[in-house]
């Protein structure tokens, strides 16, 4: 058996599902980011844990979890709320927990501690399959202790501490299943963070061009790409050529042509809050302290 994290914030219209998909676990754990919604009652109808934590980024929130909230079996699986546990991928997961090893060229057994899943993004009742880069990989099965997780962005990175590999089986991620405004308002707060962590590659980082083409696995080459884009002119224009024409996302009908066009106006948010960091003004510590003098008042 497997133990289940689910993380949540705000998921009253998710949540449900979500854990029912899971239901096959007598182990899941829902962490809520101190939601001001009905995520928290939902869930307690259900025979489950639930620990609150107030969010402070996705790789801290997720080291947290794993820290403080013992599982109760070794392997553990990370959700969102808005991803799906299917029956198969279930199956997959108990299957590899119970044999992880695999022999290497020269005869010695070694262990994977974790296991990476591609995810299907599901877009306006539709399976985006093309400009998604599928098969697109997150970390989502691993060993307790043996992963934690750093940030990204607007996002998380993983650390492993051991030999990963890849399941077969996917999961079904519900990307706008709380509808178009929600993913407008959540990608407009993670375009901050993006910026940035766009800034800071652009002044520290550089592009692992081994990676971009001889890679490994579909997550180094996938990075290496990422950090290669942020260094191209008129990126939104060339996100969208990319995904729409080079990756076919023209094959995904009505629903491919809107993804990829909110992934460009995404891409540019990014770049104007990134400019806005370099060159808007910030406010010093003394108008900082004069504004909450006032805000006191």
């Amino acid at each position: 058996m497997i133990s289940i994290y689910i993380l949540t914030y705000n998921e009253e219209i998710d949540i449900a599902a979500c854990i029912e998909s899971v239901s096959l676990s007598d182990d899941i754990i829902v962490v809520d980011s101190m939601s001001s919604d009905r995520t928290v009652e939902i869930a307690n109808r259900y025979p489950v844990r639930v620990v609150q934590h107030a969010f402070e980024s996705h790789g801290k929130q997720r080291t947290w979890m794993l820290e403080n909230i013992a599982p109760k079996y070794e392997w553990v699986y990370i959700l969102e709320a808005d991803e799906r546990m299917t029956p198969e991928l279930f199956a997959e997961c108990i299957s590899v927990s119970k044999k992880p090893d695999f022999e290497k060229a020269n005869g010695q057994k070694c262990d994977f501690i974790g296991y990476y899943v591609a995810e299907r993004v599901m877009f306006m009742n539709s399976w985006i399959k093309h400009s998604t880069q599928y098969p697109r990989y997150q970390l989502r099965l691993f060993q307790h202790g043996k992963v934690w997780f750093s940030d990204y962005g607007h996002t998380e990175r993983e650390v492993c501490d051991g030999a990963t590999s890849f399941l077969k089986e996917t999961y079904p991620h519900y990307t706008s299943g709380k509808g178009l405004s929600r993913w407008i308002d959540k990608h407009n707060r993670y375009s901050t963070d993006e910026a940035k962590e766009t800034v800071y590659q652009l002044e520290n980082g550089d592009i692992k061009w081994q990676d971009l083409i001889f890679g490994k696995s579909e997550v180094e080459r996938r990075r290496a790409l990422k950090d290669l884009s942020l260094r191209l002119p008129a990126r939104p224009i060339i996100r969208f050529i990319y995904m729409y024409f080079i990756l076919g996302g023209c094959l995904d009908g009505r629903a491919g042509f809107a993804w990829c066009t909110l992934q460009a106006f995404y891409e540019y948010l990014i770049l104007l809050k990134a400019w806005e960091i370099k060159n808007m003004p910030q406010p010093s510590l003394d108008v900082k302290v004069l504004e909450q003098v006032g805000r006191s008042y």
